[in-house]
C-alpha cells in the first residue's frame, strides 16, 4: 500500500496542532482564508512551530488576496516574509506569480525561488488560472520548484482529474503534482486511483460555536454575510484522520 501524504491548509497555530494530532504529514499555514490565504503573522508561525513540533510547516507567501500580479512594494514584502521563514526554521514556502496575460512571471518567480532555497517550494493555485498549464509546468520544473498545488483548473479536484492526470504523466517525477480543493474522505480514494497522485491538499475544517455568552448580534465584525463572529472555523483532527485512513 502506497504511503499517502496529506497536507492540511491550516488557518491558525491551533489548526496546526489539530492537523498533527490527526496524522497529517504537513500543513500549509495561512491567514486570510476567505481571501484564498495570505501570509500568517510572525507570532502565528512561531507559535505553530513551538506547539506543533512533529509536523512539517509550510507558509503561504501572499501579501494580499486578489490576483497574482505583484508590485515592487508587494515583492519586497514577500522577500521579507521568506526571510522570516528561514529565521523561524520553517520547512517550506508557498507562492505563485503571474503576468497580466496569464503566463508565469518568470523574473519574479526566479527572485523568490532563489530567496527561498533550500526550503521546499510549492507553486500554489495561481496555477489554476494560468493560460497554458503545460508550459508553466515545464517552467516551474526549470526553476527548481518542488510541487504544484492544483485543482486541475476546475472548480474542484474531482472535476479536474483529467488535467491532474495528464500533469502527473508529463511531470514524470520531476515535480510533485498535488491535487487540492474539495478533497475529503469520500473522494480522496477516487482522485488517488484515477490520477496516481501521492500528495493531497485538504482543509478538513469544522465549525465551532463561540465561547461568548454575551452576544450582540446587531454588530458584526466579519465582512462576509455567511460568517459570524460567534462561530469559529478550525482544522478537525477527526477529519484529518479520516483522510489519512480512507481506504486506498
Amino acid at each position: 500500500m502506497r504511503k499517502r501524504i496529506i497536507e492540511i491548509c491550516a488557518n491558525s497555530a491551533q489548526s496546526c496542532v489539530e492537523a498533527e494530532a490527526g496524522g497529517a504529514t504537513r500543513v500549509e499555514l495561512c491567514a486570510g482564508i476567505p481571501e484564498g490565504g495570505t501570509t500568517p503573522s510572525y507570532g502565528e508561525i512561531y507559535t505553530a512551530r513551538t506547539w506543533a513540533v512533529n509536523i512539517a510547516i509550510h507558509i503561504i507567501i501572499r501579501p494580499r488576496g486578489g490576483d497574482f500580479i505583484y508590485s515592487a512594494i508587494e515583492t519586497d514584502s514577500m522577500l521579507y516574509d521568506i526571510e522570516m521563514a528561514h529565521r523561524l526554521d520553517i520547512q517550506g514556502v508557498v507562492f505563485g506569480c503571474l503576468t497580466p496575460r496569464g503566463d508565469l512571471d518568470t523574473i519574479l518567480m526566479k527572485k523568490l525561488v532563489n530567496a527561498a532555497k533550500p526550503l521546499s517550494i510549492t507553486f500554489h493555485r495561481a496555477f489554476d488560472i494560468c493560460r497554458d498549464p503545460f508550459t508553466v509546468l515545464e517552467q516551474l520544473i526549470d526553476l527548481g520548484c518542488n510541487r504544484i498545488l492544483t485543482s486541475g483548473q476546475e472548480a474542484d479536484a474531482v472535476q479536474g482529474i483529467p488535467l491532474i492526470t495528464e500533469l502527473i504523466r508529463r511531470a514524470d517525477n520531476r515535480i510533485i503534482i498535488m491535487p487540492g480543493c474539495g478533497i475529503n474522505k469520500d473522494n480522496i480514494d477516487l482522485i488517488e486511483r484515477e490520477t496516481g497522485a501521492v500528495e493531497f491538499h485538504a482543509s478538513a475544517r469544522s465549525v465551532h460555536d463561540s465561547l461568548m455568552i454575551h452576544q450582540n448580534t446587531r454588530v458584526m465584525m466579519e465582512s462576509k454575510m455567511d460568517l459570524s463572529d460567534f462561530k469559529r472555523v478550525e482544522t478537525s483532527r477527526i477529519k484529518v484522520k479520516d483522510l489519512v485512513n480512507a481506504e486506498n
